[in-house]
């Protein structure tokens, strides 16, 4: 934690308690500003009054003797209404802003870089993965956000002290002064549409990366689908535009549609790096991914030989097709953060000889979507509620064993790759189902799986990557 010193002897409300709010009232208070302190949630406040924190009752608060209402990112700004705190601090002209627009404030004019990254899908890859690049070159760097540590919570900026911040769009709503040296932009498809209204609402929040960006900074952007290709189009000012592409060559940019990363200026190639030979960056989205944190990396100054070398040692996202250990040449991959049927496409698309794990409470739809990837499986082994329903949906497709528990399948499904010695086997948990039928998360679903193959004969664990938890 870091003190906000730039909100001194102000008096600022903090709405919400949970993680980035109890970071930004210690902040702030540190920095010497005057807090108050309050929540929708009777229990969070009770705690808040335990710990001792300066729980006001904004209801009864005149937000005209506010500088500032700071607002958890998961509180109604517009959309389906704004919040109630919200409203009294636009009727009383009091900005409204978030934890993460505090930090932006606080790191400027440090001489610390921004790498800040956004999109709708695999952002915290990106992000993880970006800030390993930077600590496995010697670059001192602070990675959170969205993912893992809240922004107040890093260490306090000082020259040349990178933060690499995934941003979800309700931080960046809240976020005005947003200026990262390189802004990543994934991709964007439907979705938060309640809390933004339109999809051309979400796509001008996430836009706003670019908006404050000048000459020295870079733009790194996902020109794959429609939105971000035409944010990119529209793109003016000074900033270094970026495009990345898995889907075709670019002779200006970033691109792997085959696994190899090619960057080129004008048809001149720059660097050129094998995503293929990288243990966790399998399959096409991780390819995207990689050329994305390879555009801001290289922006700040690595070389492709010290991005190609962070890639491979990169451990991946825990439960996030996350290979734990291997037996010999077959590898255990976690990936119990697919928690419906596109999130275990992803993982069934990136490998070919695969003994599947799957089941739990069933999403809408179940695994009927799958179909494509059904000739990749070698054998299912299907656990919790939804086994019955699964069974049905392989039948005359692949083998199935209904194996009721978690740690029956792994035994089972072990036991069947090394029987069958099939090159490029892997033992795959992508449950394509919640978890709440025997765990209360994904999270202890996955450390459930990690436990059941470390307790496996002749296993050869990898080294952790760590817990990032991740919020919408």
């Amino acid at each position: 934690m870091f003190p906000a010193r730039t909100f001194k002897g102000k008096k600022v409300a903090v709405f919400g308690l949970a993680r980035s709010g109890l970071a930004c009232i210690a902040a702030l208070q540190s920095g010497g500003a005057e807090v108050l302190a309050w929540d929708d949630s009777e229990p969070a406040v009770a705690k808040g009054q335990d710990a001792g924190l300066p729980i006001i009752d904004l209801r009864t608060v005149d937000f005209k003797t506010l500088a500032s209402l700071v607002l958890s990112p998961g509180v109604p700004l517009t959309h389906p209404t704004p919040h109630w705190t919200v409203t009294k601090a636009q009727d009383a002209d009091v900005e409204v802003i978030g934890d993460t627009e505090v930090f932006q404030r606080e790191i400027a004019g440090t001489g610390a870089r921004l790498v800040a990254i956004t999109g709708t899908n695999g952002k915290s890859t990106t992000t993880a993965l970006t800030g390993h690049l930077f600590n496995a070159a010697g670059r001192d760097c602070e990675t959170g956000g969205n993912i893992g540590t809240a922004v107040l919570s890093l260490r306090p900026p000082i020259k040349d002290r990178v933060y690499v911040i995934e941003l979800s769009s309700f931080q960046i709503d809240l976020m005005p002064s947003l200026k990262p040296d390189a802004g990543i932009l994934t991709n964007l498809t439907p979705d938060h549409l309640d809390r933004h209204g339109t999809m051309e609402n979400y796509a001008a929040v996430k836009a706003r990366m670019f908006a404050r960006q000048a000459k020295g900074d870079r733009a790194v952007i996902g020109v794959d689908d429609e939105w971000c290709a035409a944010i990119a189009a529209n793109l003016k000012g000074a900033v270094e535009k970026v495009a990345v592409s898995v889907m075709r060559a670019l002779a200006d940019g970033i691109s792997a549609p085959d696994g190899i990363l090619h960057h080129r200026t004008d048809g001149r190639e720059i660097a050129q790096i094998d995503l293929r030979a990288m243990p966790a960056l399998k399959g096409v989205h991780n390819w995207q991914n990689a050329a994305m944190a390879y555009g801001a990396a290289q922006a700040l100054g690595l070389t492709a030989n010290e991005i190609a070398d962070g890639m491979a040692s990169f451990p991946g996202l825990v439960h996030r097709m996350q290979e734990i250990g291997r037996i010999g040449p077959i590898a255990f991959v976690n990936d119990s953060k697919a928690t419906n049927a596109d999130a275990a496409a992803k993982a069934l698309s990136s490998f070919d000889t695969i003994y599947w794990i799957a089941g739990g409470i069933a999403k809408a739809g179940g695994i009927t979507s799958l179909a494509e990837y059904f000739p990749r499986i070698v054998k299912a082994y299907l656990i919790g509620q939804a086994a019955e329903e699964f069974a049905k949906a392989l039948a005359g497709k692949a083998p199935v064993e209904i194996c009721g528990t978690l740690e029956h399948a792994v035994e089972t499904a072990a036991r069947d790759a090394q029987r069958d010695k099939k090159p490029g086997a892997v033992v795959l948990l992508s449950p394509a189902c919640a978890s709440f039928d025997h765990y209360p998360n994904f999270e202890v679903r996955g450390d459930a799986f990690v436990r059941a193959v470390s307790g496996l004969a002749g296993v050869t664990m990898a080294q952790s990557g760590g817990n990032h938890a991740h919020q919408p």
